[in-house]
């Protein structure tokens, strides 16, 4: 048996290391809170931002502006949790929220205008479609299960919630998909890939 499981659990250990990620340093979420509010509590554990450093984190590509795709993955429709919300809704979100904040319609948004927008009093509205998951599979996994269960104490022989074991089964399915692809690179020919009809026949 493979040390995967024991390997990951090492390095979600020491990734965790740098200070003591338990639920005693997690914000606590307000429920009376706005969505902004609680998002940044419940995505990042942050309480305390403005409005130029949440556009920030949100702008996942670094470029100044958030794109309608950008937004749409700040409100959790690009993760999984939302798969079953059909396109209408998606382009419905998009208009709504674009009608919102772009103020001169080109389309996008800028720091300036989200700014602008934070400053009138106005906040991000709650569209029905959770706090927002819009990480990758380690990030949500180390945010919403590893830091509520596991600290880096965790032993483990401790990872047995039906989230730990789905987690590293994943590892187990990518680490099985990448020694075969090593293994397939290694072999000159792949007979696998030569068509039926220019193979030998035994």
């Amino acid at each position: 048996m493979r040390s995967t499981i024991l390997a990951v659990a090492g390095l979600a250990t020491q990734v965790l290391g740098h200070g003591d990620h338990g639920g005693s340093q997690k914000p606590m979420v307000d429920q009376n809170a706005n969505w902004m509010a609680k998002h940044m509590v419940e995505e990042h554990h942050i309480s305390d931002f403005d409005a130029s450093s949440f556009f920030v984190l949100h702008d996942y590509d670094a470029d100044g502006q958030w794109e309608a795709e950008e937004i749409l993955r700040t409100y959790g429709l690009m993760d999984e949790s939302n798969k079953d919300v059909p396109q209408s809704r998606r382009d419905e979100i998009q208009r709504e929220l674009l009608q919102l904040l772009d103020a001169n319609g080109d389309g996008i948004v800028t720091r300036d205008e989200f700014i602008a927008f934070i400053e009138s009093g106005k906040t991000l509205p709650d569209v029905g479609t959770g706090p927002g998951h819009h990480g990758d599979d380690e990030y949500e996994y180390e945010i919403h299960h590893w830091e509520k269960y596991h600290d880096e104490n965790t032993k483990p022989e401790d990872l047995t919630h039906p989230e730990d074991i789905e987690h590293f089964k994943k590892h187990e399915m990518l680490e099985d998909e990448e020694e075969r692809l090593e293994k397939l690179n290694k072999m000159a020919i792949v007979e696998d890939n030569i068509p039926s009809k220019f193979r030998k026949s035994s």
